[in-house]
């Protein structure tokens, strides 16, 4: 759990790191170099297709540090899937569909390195040196662990999912990331990344360097919750696919709960379904909220899921089309992520060989 002095830390950090980033010219050569080493480490597990939840909350913001010249590797977490389930699904299908939505979302390959975890066999070694560096104590503390755990109605805990943690370390440190883009829930995973860095050093590489302690960058992305009120997941079928139909959209907002007012008003703590609503057409419109209420008035929740609807859909019409091109060349989306991994896969035997060397297992 993170307690009040490390979360006043990590924010400090996060402050700092953000000040940088959005320093795209920095005059001080010092602070040039530092910013040319920020590397980022981001990603989603394919367990079906990104939302608007996924869009307004990573998506975009990984865009936008591109933009600024922000080395960053993008990660399609296919082992992750089988984390806290029985089986993989479409996970060929389910790649490639996350993968078609951030090249539509403007991710571009030639700037991001994307790539699979199954395709990176050298970053998965790390677990065996980084497992010997936490107790099974540290493990079942850690917050996503638990929560995760309680979400199986009781079904016993897979040595995957106990482990997980170590797992997300491994994504981190393998490409030496030092940014994690992360929501305040997720620092005890960053945390964890650091702990593991600053014990690997000491204990096997006599206090060298080889892993820096990575950074939690905190999103201020909106919370927004599903169309029945309760926390957007693909299992829960609440969510807006990023490649839904514009008619398809529709018939999701349509269902979308609210209240029983009929003046509509942005009130987040009183009226969080129509908040909700509220956020999601201000997020894609680029209008306040309480503004885009006002202007809705008496016309009841018919209206507002007439103006969420035509926010989103306007929005991402753009999307949609680029989406759909790519998917219907899934030969060039593989050839994309297979550049992806070739590069992924250049740094991750750097790394295990230099791990391998302060360990003395070179032969």
């Amino acid at each position: 759990m993170t307690n009040n002095a490390s979360l006043t830390a990590a924010r400090e950090r996060s402050d700092r790191l953000q000040n940088l980033i959005d320093d795209t010219a920095p005059t001080d050569p010092a602070r040039a170099a530092e910013r040319a080493g920020l590397r980022v480490l981001t990603g989603d597990r394919p367990t079906g297709a990104l939302h608007i939840g996924h869009y307004l909350g990573t998506v975009r913001n990984r865009v936008t540090l591109q933009d600024k010249g922000i080395d960053t590797f993008l990660l399609i977490a296919d082992y992750q899937v089988i984390t806290d389930r029985d089986s993989l699904g479409d996970i060929h299908g389910n790649v490639l569909g996350v993968l078609a939505d951030y090249l539509a979302a403007g991710i571009d390959p030639a700037r991001t390195t994307i790539f699979a975890h199954s395709a990176v066999p050298a970053a998965n070694q790390l677990m065996l040196p980084f497992l010997s560096l936490v107790t099974e104590a540290e493990l079942h503390r850690n917050p996503t662990v638990k929560d995760e755990l309680a979400a199986t109605d009781g079904r016993a805990m897979s040595g995957l999912l106990l482990t997980y943690p170590v797992h997300q370390a491994c994504d981190i440190l393998f490409c030496h990331g030092n940014v994690v883009p992360v929501g305040q829930d997720q620092l005890p995973h960053i945390e964890q990344a650091r702990v593991i860095a600053r014990r690997f050093n000491e204990r096997y590489a006599g206090g060298e360097q080889v892993f820096t302690e990575p950074n939690a960058l905190l999103t201020s992305a909106p919370m927004i919750t599903g169309t029945d009120g309760r926390k957007m997941s693909k299992s829960r079928g609440n969510t807006v696919p990023l490649g839904a139909t514009a008619d398809e959209t529709t018939k999701i907002f349509r269902k979308a709960v609210t209240d029983s007012e009929r003046h509509i008003t942005f009130e987040p703590e009183r009226r969080p379904e129509v908040a909700n609503l509220l956020t999601i057409a201000a997020e894609f419109s680029g209008r306040p909220a309480a503004e885009i209420a006002s202007g809705i008035g008496d016309a009841g929740s018919g209206e507002l899921k007439k103006v969420v609807t035509a926010a989103v859909n306007d929005h991402l019409a753009g999307h949609r089309a680029r989406r759909a091109e790519l998917i219907a060349d899934p030969g060039y989306l593989l050839s994309v992520l297979r550049a992806g991994n070739e590069r992924a896969n250049e740094v991750a035997d750097a790394t295990l060989t230099r791990v391998r060397e302060v360990m003395g297992m070179v032969y």
